[in-house]
């Protein structure tokens, strides 16, 4: 299930909106992940992946990028990712509905902490069973889920790194496929010319030691 959500503006790590505290209702201390879900907050930029999915063992991060506002929510590991990212395109489209005229002008913490209302009543739809069995339905216009960018968040913490590292890593990653790709088909086609003036070679040969034979 969704254990907390954050909603948070990209330009200045400035929170907006999040969820009540879980920690009594889901028997464990999130303290440690609420720490991590703040320091991945401050790493975001404009360079950012616009969807993430940030492993942490048991838990794992998952946040969408909108319009200069990240919407973040942590979870259980096993927890759908075509759920929780459902969870967050919906919120995405009632915050903007709401507040987008006001967010860049705010500059009081949580600001719209009212919110909070809508991200609870969102999330019990969607940790609903009748959610999980019209998942299909759930996610009609959601991303290709399997294409989301997935991470370690200690990782990413440790090196002190911005997020738009990892889309570069990604890039360049990417970049060095299809030249490895290019190469490969390159050296195959020397390859099958490198035969064929072979062959060719051979071929020559035995004709002019044939004619030479006879005469």
């Amino acid at each position: 299930m969704v254990l907390q959500t954050m909603i948070v503006r990209v330009s200045d790590s400035l929170p907006l909106a999040a969820s009540m505290q879980e920690d009594e209702q889901s028997g464990r201390d999130l303290q440690k992940y609420q720490s991590q879900a703040k320091q991945l907050c401050q790493k975001l930029n404009e360079q950012s992946p616009a969807r993430c999915t940030l492993e942490a063992g048991a838990m794992s991060f998952h946040y969408v990028i909108e319009k200069g506002v990240c919407y973040l929510a942590f979870c259980e590991a096993g927890f759908p990712k075509k759920l929780v990212y459902g969870f967050l395109e919906e919120l995405e489209r009632e915050f903007n509905d709401q507040y987008g005229a006001k967010i860049l002008s705010v500059s009081r913490p949580y600001f719209f902490i009212e919110f909070d209302t809508y991200i609870q009543k969102t999330k019990r739809l969607y940790i609903d069973d009748r959610a999980r069995r019209n998942l299909s339905s759930v996610n009609s216009e959601l991303h290709d889920v399997h294409r989301i960018m997935v991470a370690n968040i200690e990782e990413v913490l440790q090196r002190g790194e911005a997020l738009s590292a990892l889309e570069s890593k990604a890039s360049n990653l990417s970049s060095l496929s299809k030249k490895y790709r290019n190469n490969a088909k390159y050296l195959n086609t020397r390859s099958t010319y490198a035969k064929v003036a072979a062959g060719a070679v051979i071929f020559i040969t035995f004709i002019v030691y044939v004619r030479f034979w006879w005469l």
